[in-house]
């Protein structure tokens, strides 16, 4: 049972943090703004694909998640 706990609680940690970065995603001025994402815009429709942003917070949270299984 506390390997059930654990789980919740990292999840729970996780949803927090998704939160927080939706919440201040739009003050941070470089998010969504990197060399590499990819914006195509034709008539009214804008496909936006923001690749740089995803490499650099999965390298963000690979690195974070390495610390903490330590």
């Amino acid at each position: 049972m506390s390997e059930m706990g654990r789980f919740l609680v990292i999840m729970g940690l996780i949803l927090v943090g998704l939160g927080v970065l939706l919440w201040l995603g739009p003050k941070i001025p470089w998010l969504g703004k990197l060399p590499g994402d990819i914006s195509w815009q034709r008539g009214r429709f804008t496909f936006y694909f923001p690749l740089g942003t995803c490499i650099v917070l999965s390298v963000v949270l690979t690195l974070l998640f390495t610390l903490f299984r330590r």
